[in-house]
């Protein structure tokens, strides 16, 4: 019996990324061969895909940014995205094509629609992407991340999970360590892009906060490459215990031993956050299409795992405030882990591999 083939479309993040990663590693698992198409940018997060996974760039682009003449370039780019995706299609015939959206997966999910091959889509956030709205009238189903989601009427959809990476599933409800009078550990994670807003105001919180809780804290910080300095720096002269890097290749060991994390409320992240279990403070992305990120903190905020700090009200009194309830009071804390680890979805990955074996087997 000829071995199956799933091809994946994804780019841009890690946050369309880490899902199809999490998704290779079970449908290898279950004897399929996987190929994924995505751009430059999305070939950077390729590096933790098992080695089996078939990668290829394709030519993409959006019409969202740049000036005139990048916006002129955009269509015909697309369209020779398109072509060569469609010829590669014709000669493998795919038995699934899934798109996780960003416009790098226009092209395999244009082709695939035109050569009308069994399609899907899995939407990691609450409110779907461009790209996905673009399609999701044009697939068999969307697979559903976040909910409850905002879909257009009359599209079939299914809620999975956001799948984590088998890394994370090894760290999956690990033993959480109260605060206390020792060492502790603060991970602050502004999604595979970092975010400028938490370097100007974590370390400050985190100096703001009393000595008895600052004086055992260890942090774990994500900045961007232009904030990088800075932000060592602020840590070094306030004595402060810190490793700040521009991308952690270890996040789910660090979350682990994490007491707290402060993060932006990327699908992935929050995924991450519920399936190891841990109390959180999530600064959703005030630009993000639709609020998605609202939408993504909302499970863990209800289930009381989590404080939701708009950026409209993030300052430093604030956080240190939250950060200091939270690192004070180890039931609380203790609670709001267990909290989080209920709302996670650790079987997420095998849901969205049953609904993409059902495609293949219906066509």
């Amino acid at each position: 019996m000829a071995q199956k083939l799933l091809l994946m479309a994804a780019g841009g993040t890690g946050g369309h990324m880490f899902p199809a990663q999490a998704l290779a590693e079970v449908m290898l698992a279950r004897g399929w061969r996987v190929k994924l198409s995505t751009d430059a940018r999305g070939a950077r997060y390729t590096g933790g895909f098992p080695h089996s996974v078939e990668i290829s760039q394709v030519s993409s682009a959006t019409f969202a940014r740049g000036g005139l003449l990048a916006k002129a370039l955009a269509g015909p780019k697309i369209a020779g995205g398109v072509l060569s995706m469609a010829l590669q299609m014709r000669r493998e015939r795919p038995d699934a094509v899934i798109g996780f959206g960003g416009y790098p997966s226009i092209p395999a999910l244009g082709a695939a629609t035109l050569l009308k091959l069994p399609r899907m889509i899995h939407e990691q956030n609450g409110v779907l992407g461009r790209v996905n709205q673009l399609f999701s009238k044009r697939v068999a189903g969307v697979a559903c991340g976040t909910w409850p989601a905002l879909l257009p009427e009359g599209v079939a959809h299914e809620h999975v999970g956001n799948p984590v990476r088998s890394a994370v599933m090894e760290r999956a409800g690990a033993a959480y360590i109260p605060p206390g009078d020792y060492p502790m550990s603060l991970l602050v994670m502004g999604g595979s892009q970092g975010a400028r807003i938490l370097s100007d105001v974590v370390p400050a919180a985190v100096a703001a906060l009393p000595d008895h809780i600052r004086r055992h804290l260890r942090v774990s910080h994500q900045a961007r490459a232009e904030d990088l300095d800075r932000v060592n720096a602020f840590y070094a002269d306030h004595g402060i215990n810190a490793d700040v890097q521009t991308f952690f290749n270890d996040v789910p060991a660090r979350m682990s031993e994490a007491q707290l994390v402060i993060s932006r409320s990327g699908a992935s992240s929050v995924a991450d956050i519920s399936v190891i279990g841990r109390p959180s403070i999530l600064i959703p992305f005030a630009a993000a299409a639709g609020d998605h990120q609202s939408a993504n903190a909302r499970g863990l905020v209800d289930a009381n795992a989590a404080v939701m700090i708009p950026e409209s009200a993030l300052d430093i009194p604030v956080l240190a405030e939250h950060m200091g309830a939270i690192l004070s009071n180890p039931q609380a804390a203790t609670q709001m882990s267990a909290a989080a680890l209920n709302a996670g979805v650790p079987d997420a990955a095998e849901r969205l591999a049953a609904l993409v074996e059902q495609l293949a087997q219906e066509g």
